[in-house]
């Protein structure tokens, strides 16, 4: 049979799909589309991702003696490989989701906001883990959840519903089977403080082990015991499908992934790049069947604990390679399990990224990087506390509690920081403070280690390019056809923003010349972010105030006008209620109100304040018009999103 040029990064199988077992003849298709490769694949493996939400990895035994046993996992631990340091790369769901489902960094994609306002098309370079391998000639399976920030491709899974499995597929066909359970996902925290008395834990509420972070409290420590409870029972519903692979015949033909789908969700975790809403559990039972496809010193290994930082953007390359297919150039990961990497090699992995961005109606811009023992930490937005009121987040009671006791003043400084300003930068050492409580970026002995952290991130950053430095509701319509070609058009602009913002981390008598050009610039984005650059500096800024007037007035931009709204408010003691009242009025797009709201929230956490804020008749409507993209979940949501605000803002 003649082979022509095909579609571009799949294979090309010649055989029907009843006779894998027996043998067939494949391509692999380079990105250019040209065959590079021709083998024969007597049998392919199949791969199972168990997927447990909200859960970081200290509430399981298998990594802290505190946590919670799951004899399921735990048996798949004995057969494989536990990694200690798996992170994804986004501490929330759709995000994270987006990230295993690509391979990619959604933040170089306009896809880093959750939930996203609306869906970015895919580059025609990329696609999803499960078409690759359905187009493989994989059986692809999903029970239930996808839960992504893009369009995704035309028949993305071979099958993906409730009760979704392997069980439809042809004779001899190797699958992908994706399965995610609820039962450890943060709604499951949202219960009445009266259920400390009326349902009991299996867990000891006084022997669990708190966050330094949170207060010894009766409901804290009722809330930590309840979720490891909640362990026990998602590695029950696990163990169901683990032993039906075992009675089906299918386990050593199988690798099992079993994973969380980011950290969390005890109060600060998910939707913060600390480790606890990043470092996942993770182990891979590798079946007996394809040891082969592994380095010989990891195949003689079972049981193996894994050092090296291994991230959700790795997941889809290293599907991939197992399954003997090419990965896309627009993947940003590389596989951690193949024939050619050793367990030495991998355990000196050790760098990850980190973001965090929109979470529901919560705007925030954070990036982290770490780098063996050190993580670096860049709040771009230090003004908004990390316990800006969210919605959905604030339905947890213990998150309730702690706000309270802030405000009455019974928390340490440990415990208080969350509500307060953040640091511009943050460095932490990762051995001798987990938890991530002492900030070592303006010890003088660590400056040196802070440039390097700092640069490596600007690194990353501008290499992508980091897309967020344009704000969602200026992305969401621009970029949103193709990403990758807006981010070439526009990577110089980036570089450009990332420099004007990380002027604020330098001394303002330094900068501050620099900084009034940038603020009198033509140009609104480059604005955007000297204002916030004027934002971290505060008072010292006040030189710059006839500027900042003259923005507050009359810059086309609503966001630029209520940043200057904001500094004004934070330093000068101006009254900013009926201006942001009647710029949320003014805003034309929901995003660009979303945003103004924001910074009424702000300020009435910082300062006290109380906003009457309604929208306009076309903000009311705009769900209605933007298009077939817009859901009617969709709609609820961004609808929930103002409603949530508004009432928030009316009270103090």
């Amino acid at each position: 049979m003649t082979i022509k040029k095909l579609g571009m990064r799949h294979i090309l199988t010649i055989c029907l799909t009843s006779a894998l077992l027996s043998g067939c003849e494949s391509y692999a298709i380079s990105n250019d589309g040209s065959p590079t490769s021709k083998k024969t694949i007597k049998k392919r493996p199949n791969f199972v991702w168990l997927v447990s939400e909200d859960n970081s990895k200290r509430y399981l035994k298998l990594y802290n003696a505190k946590g919670a046993e799951m004899p399921n996992i735990e048996s798949l631990a004995k057969q494989g490989l536990v990694f200690n340091n798996a992170f994804s790369n986004s501490p929330v769901c759709s995000t994270a989701r987006t990230t295993l489902a690509l391979g990619a960094y959604p933040a170089k994609l306009a896809m880093e906001y959750h939930r996203p306002f609306e869906r970015i098309n895919l580059p025609r370079e990329l696609s999803t883990i499960s078409d690759y391998l359905t187009k493989a000639g994989y059986y692809t399976s999903n029970d239930a959840k996808e839960d992504y920030n893009f369009v995704s491709p035309e028949n993305n899974w071979s099958s993906s519903k409730k009760g979704a499995s392997w069980h439809d597929r042809k004779a001899g066909q190797p699958f992908f089977h994706m399965q995610t359970w609820k039962t450890t996902h943060e709604g499951k925290l949202h219960f009445p403080e009266s259920d400390i008395e009326n349902l009991p834990t299996i867990h000891n509420p006084n022997s669990v082990e708190l966050d330094p972070i949170h207060p010894n409290t009766e409901l804290f420590r009722y809330t930590y015991a309840r979720y490891l409870d909640l362990h026990k029972k998602v590695d029950k519903e696990m163990g169901v499908v683990i032993n039906q692979l075992k009675e089906e015949g299918l386990l050593e033909d199988t690798f099992i992934f079993y994973f969380g789908d980011h950290g969390g969700v005890l109060p600060g975790s998910k939707g913060f790049v600390s480790e606890r809403g990043l470092n996942v559990p993770l182990v891979v039972r590798v079946p007996k069947n394809f040891r082969h496809l592994l380095h010989k010193d990891l195949q003689a290994k079972l049981s193996t604990r894994v050092d090296g930082v291994i991230s959700f953007i790795d997941f889809a390359p290293t599907l991939l390679e197992l399954a003997g297919l090419p990965k896309s150039k627009l993947q940003d990961g590389e596989s951690f399990l193949s024939k050619n990497l050793s367990l030495d090699d991998l355990n000196k992995r050790n760098t990850n990224f980190s973001f965090a961005d929109r979470f529901d109606e919560k705007y925030d811009m954070v990036r982290g990087f770490r780098k063996g023992k050190y993580k670096y930490i860049r709040n771009y937005l230090p003004f908004n506390p990390d316990g800006l009121f969210s919605s959905y987040r604030y339905k947890q009671a213990a998150y309730r509690e702690w706000k309270h006791l802030f405000k009455a003043n019974k928390l340490n400084s440990v415990q208080s920081a969350f509500f307060k300003r953040k640091p511009l930068e943050a460095l932490y050492d990762l051995e001798q403070d987990p938890f991530e409580t002492k900030n070592l970026a303006l010890l003088p002995q660590y400056t040196e280690k802070v440039i390097k952290m700092r640069a490596g991130l600007q690194k990353k950053l501008q290499s992508m390019p980091d897309l967020a430095f344009y704000p969602e509701s200026y992305l969401v319509d621009i970029a949103k056809d193709d990403p990758i070609i807006f981010s070439l058009k526009h990577k110089s602009d980036i570089a450009r923003f990332i420099n004007i913002i990380d002027m604020s981390l330098q001394p303002f008598e330094q900068v501050k010349n620099k900084l009034k050009a940038v603020l009198l610039s033509n140009e609104q984005w480059e604005r955007y972010w000297a204002m916030n650059a004027v934002l971290a500096f505060g008072d010292k800024a006040n030189e710059f105030l006839p500027i900042i007037e003259k923005i507050r007035q009359s810059d086309i931009n609503l966001i630029n006008r209520s940043r200057a709204i904001q500094y004004l408010a934070l330093n000068n003691g101006v009254s900013p209620q009926l201006e942001l009242e009647d710029l949320v009025k003014q805003a034309k797009d929901p995003l660009t109100a979303l945003a103004i709201l924001n910074i009424a929230t702000q300020l009435h956490d910082t300062l006290g304040i109380a906003f009457n804020i309604e929208l306009n008749k076309l903000l009311k409507n705009s769900t209605e018009t933007r298009g077939t993209s817009m859901e009617s979940f969709h709609k609820r949501t961004v609808d929930g999103w103002f409603k949530a605000r508004m009432d928030y803002l009316k009270n103090i």
